[in-house]
């Protein structure tokens, strides 16, 4: 496969899975203290990246789940947020400048804070009250977060007798860091023709609908916008007839998403919408990629892991259609703003 490390993969995939047991105690155990509540509070992508298990909860648990911009927070407060909260806080680097300062907030509040990073050796990474080190790095960090959420989200419905399956599906969580290896072997013929069609237009809408909207919004923002200057207009696809569907014309390249779960006629009121007015409709489904071994209730939960592990092939070819590296920044972490 092109520009990828096998091995590295494996490794950090795994050492996400291999994070449940520790995770799955810190949460029963503030749950047997009285937590009344959850936060997952990361900043720009990290917090993108906990949508699907905040979604989860707030759709099949009675347990209140939160999320709010970082520096929102910061400013404005919330009143649900207090002592007897957990927080969670993703940040790859442990330096995230925002994450970091609404930290020392959420300590004097004296909520209970789960840190999830990839480096120890850093503020976020030496200020949670429970520290969960995963080393990442940006081609290998999605998969990560979305797995170590879903484990959170998951072990609270489990303390709360909210799912009687949690072992079964933690079970075959374990199974996921190899099948996804062969997902991307599988893709990688493809991910170049993909590629060439994000490459070939400046500008893309992208939509999704359930626990996939939460990595269209990223791939747009993150991947496409921040490292490779690429402009695009996220939507979910139950606001796409409500004043996007006015911007598609012929010519105009629309990437649509599609996941497993209850949400997915949404994706498709799309893709039957979208062929009659242009010729630029791309499908990323995740019904189309082998997982043997996985129920069909655990492929639902984990379809933003496939997208995300398909989206990174895709990407190592974008960068060098476009003879533009992912790491490469004209402002972020540059220039003072």
């Amino acid at each position: 496969m092109l520009n990828f490390d096998e091995q590295r993969f494996l490794r950090i995939q795994s050492g996400a899975i291999a994070l449940a047991g520790r995770l799955d105690e810190t949460v029963g155990a503030c749950l047997r203290a009285g937590a009344e509540n959850i936060f997952f509070l990361g900043t720009g992508g990290a917090a993108i990246l906990m949508q699907p298990a905040l979604q989860l909860l707030q759709r099949r648990s009675r347990f209140p789940a939160y999320a709010e911009p970082t520096a929102e927070l910061l400013m404005a407060g919330s009143a649900n947020l207090t002592v007897k909260s957990i927080v969670v806080m993703p940040s790859l680097s442990g330096t995230t400048k925002e994450s970091v300062a609404l930290l020392a907030k959420v300590k004097e509040i004296g909520a209970t804070v789960l840190t999830l990073v990839g480096h120890e050796e850093t503020p976020l990474g030496q200020g949670g009250d429970h520290v969960f080190v995963n080393f990442a790095e940006d081609d290998t960090s999605c998969e990560s977060f979305y797995l170590q959420s879903l484990i959170i989200a998951l072990s609270i419905m489990k303390h709360r007798g909210e799912i009687d399956d949690y072992d079964a599906v933690v079970g075959e969580l374990k199974q996921l860091p190899a099948l996804l290896l062969e997902v991307k072997r599988a893709y990688e013929p493809q991910a170049e023709a993909f590629a060439r069609r994000l490459a070939a237009s400046d500008y893309h809408i992208i939509t999704g609908a359930g626990n996939v909207w939460p990595e269209a919004f990223y791939y747009g923002m993150c991947i496409l916008e921040e490292m490779q200057w690429i402009r695009t207009r996220p939507v979910h696809a139950s606001d796409f007839f409500h004043g996007t569907l006015e911007l598609v014309e012929e010519g105009v390249s629309v990437i649509l998403f599609k996941g497993e779960d209850g949400c997915r006629p949404l994706a498709e009121r799309v893709e039957s919408f979208v062929p009659a007015y242009t010729d630029k409709l791309a499908v990323l489904d995740t019904a189309g990629f082998a997982l043997p071994g996985i129920s069909v209730e655990t492929r639902a939960l984990v379809s933003p892991v496939l997208l995300a592990t398909v989206l990174e092939r895709i990407s190592a070819h974008l960068e060098v259609l476009r003879n533009h590296p992912l790491t490469t920044r004209r402002y972020y972490k540059r220039v003072a703003y």
